[in-house]
């Protein structure tokens, strides 16, 4: 009987009429927790996490950690259920890299269950996280994953529309806009025929963005405005604020300056309305270019600071390179001529890592196989169906009883099949996404390890000269031997060895059998150029000069018998 009271009063809470005070019942399902056993805690405090999550996020997060504590002492729910809610959580705080972390716990957890729905919807979420983070690549072989999976398992139009407004982003953002409004026509058939405004004034945006690039600046503008116009009526602040923000530009665009400022001002309220730090670093970055462009510098880098400080927090690597171009006309304008070059190279570092050309070249390339692969499957089901009809032409009644007997075993034969086809195929693209992020890991870290080695080795040098200047030399001297110490520490090259074993899988080994004299030094060399890093970044994490790298491979050439004519790199890419 204890349980039954407790049970009842949370049951007449999430029936209590809508028009009840938010406040009181909060408490009246805080005051029911003490009284309930476990799983159904669990469920109280993710309906208060629900509650809270758009007013204020991180007492939302006190209810789930609370959920979560009782789930890791009872295992009495489902974990993805509360995964999914964390994901919502650091979504909200625009945490992108948390939210694409648990997106992909969740399709781990799925996959090992084979459950397809779920899936679907974790593939399109998590290729639309990384289309924020500015990962085209990733981002668009997931969304077609998603798709794929819904085409099979014939989802409704409604639920693949998520998927078109996906991919008009990605190929827009790659400048494919023949494809981005191709994915944009099919969004906003589906809107259409759902009646579903808001989603309609989204799509005649994303109309209006690709116009843009286009230049065709008056259509442009109409779209902006028609996609406005049913924003502001419906509240719509966040998408108000991109509304706002996409005519602050194209204002800028045609150097309509003033009228610029008044739409970005109006973006920038807006977003702080809807407490959303992606729009509001976007407008901020916005209101530094027009500073720029009306030559008030100060201001403007006092814009492009929060931006700054916005992006880093929120992980939006491509926002940076704009705001970070913006910081360099900044401070040229204000002839600070040393701070706008260290605004130049981090732009150009961080946009070397997004735009390569190979990434968009693949996104199209998967685009293709992916429409080519439906149209086989389209193909060779009208064949199938054609000699189905054929066949039934031919043979008498009792004949097809049997057919259909049969017929109905080699469906049920090749359903299961298929299933488990589309089980390994999902499961080695997990298997190639993780070894991919393997290998960006072990970039990473040698990257790193590179530069802090320069580093060290600069300030040695530094060191060194004022030792030479300066009377009282025990100082410098203990400050040498610290960086020496640091520049010879084995832990360093541990852990790159650790991370480089798991993506090259036997190479120290199979170097080992096949070249037995090689020593530990030459086979960190070999490790290196493996990875085909350049001949200075090798000469940082090895710390030694670059003529001792020359050297080193000469050596390293006589020992493995390579003649004038063949390529160590190439030997090496092969073993």
């Amino acid at each position: 009987m204890k349980f039954f009271i407790p049970v009842l009063s949370l049951f007449l809470l999430l029936h209590s009429p809508i028009n009840a005070q938010e406040n009181t019942e909060i408490d009246s399902i805080k005051n029911t927790i003490p009284f309930q056993h476990d799983s159904l805690k669990i469920k109280s405090y993710v309906l208060l996490f629900d509650k809270k999550l758009r007013k204020n996020p991180d007492l939302a997060k006190t209810y789930l950690d609370s959920a979560n504590t009782i789930y890791k002492k009872t295992k009495k729910t489902n974990s993805a259920f509360l995964l999914n809610k964390l994901g919502k959580y650091y979504n909200r705080i625009s945490n992108y890299k948390k939210v694409e972390e648990t997106t992909k716990q969740l399709i781990a957890i799925n996959l090992k269950n084979n459950n397809q729905k779920r899936l679907a919807t974790d593939y399109k979420n998590l290729g639309n996280i990384q289309q924020k983070i500015g990962n085209y690549e990733e981002a668009a072989k997931n969304v077609l994953i998603s798709l794929k999976i819904k085409e099979e398992l014939g989802f409704t139009d409604k639920s693949k529309g998520s998927n078109y407004a996906t991919l008009v982003k990605i190929y827009g953002k790659i400048n494919n806009i023949e494809k981005s409004n191709f994915y944009n026509s099919e969004w906003e058939k589906v809107c259409l025929k759902y009646s579903d405004t808001n989603r309609l004034a989204t799509v005649w945006n994303n109309y209006a963005v690709n116009y843009k690039k286009l230049k065709d600046y008056n259509k442009a503008a109409t779209f902006f405005r028609k996609s406005a116009a049913i924003n502001e009526k419906n509240k719509n602040y966040v998408n108000l604020a991109n509304n706002y923000n996409n005519l602050g530009n194209l204002y800028l665009s045609k150097d309509s300056l003033k009228i610029a400022e008044n739409y970005l001002l109006k973006a920038l309220k807006a977003g702080e309305i809807s407490d959303r730090k992606n729009e509001i670093a976007v407008t901020l970055n916005n209101l530094g270019n027009l500073n720029n462009r009306l030559g008030n510098y100060n201001k403007a880098i006092d814009y492009l600071e929060r931006s700054e400080k916005i992006s880093i927090e929120i992980n939006h690597r491509l926002l940076l390179i704009t705001t970070y171009s913006q910081f360099t006309k900044a401070y040229q304008g204000l002839k600070k001529f040393k701070n706008a070059l260290a605004y130049y190279r981090a732009r150009s570092s961080i946009k070397d890592s997004i735009l390569k050309k190979e990434s968009v070249d693949k996104i199209n390339e998967l685009e293709i196989k992916y429409q080519t692969e439906k149209k086989e499957q389209q193909i060779a089901l009208q064949e199938k169906e054609i000699t189905v009809l054929e066949q039934q032409a031919e043979i008498g009644t009792l004949q097809k009883i049997l057919l259909g007997g049969l017929l109905v075993i080699s469906l049920i034969g090749f359903y299961g099949i298929r299933q488990k086809l589309k089980r390994n195929k999902l499961e080695k693209e997990k298997v190639d996404a993780e070894l991919a992020f393997k290998k960006k890991e072990l970039t990473t870290h040698a990257l790193h390890l590179a530069k802090k080695n320069e580093v060290l080795e600069s300030l040695k040098q530094k060191a060194q000269e004022l030792k030479e200047r300066e009377e009282s030399k025990n100082g410098y001297q203990q400050l040498i031997r610290t960086i020496n110490f640091d520049l010879q520490d084995d832990n360093n090259w541990e852990n790159f060895s650790r991370y480089f074993e798991e993506v090259h899988k036997d190479f120290n080994s199979n170097v080992k059998i096949k070249y037995p004299q090689v020593t530990s030094n030459e086979l960190r060399l070999l490790a290196l150029l493996k990875m085909n890093l350049s001949s200075k970044e090798i000469a940082s994490i090895l710390n030694i000069s670059g003529e001792g790298i020359k050297k080193a491979r000469y050596r390293l050439r006589k020992k493995l018998d390579i003649t004038t004519e063949d390529s160590l790199q190439d030997l090496v890419l092969s073993l």
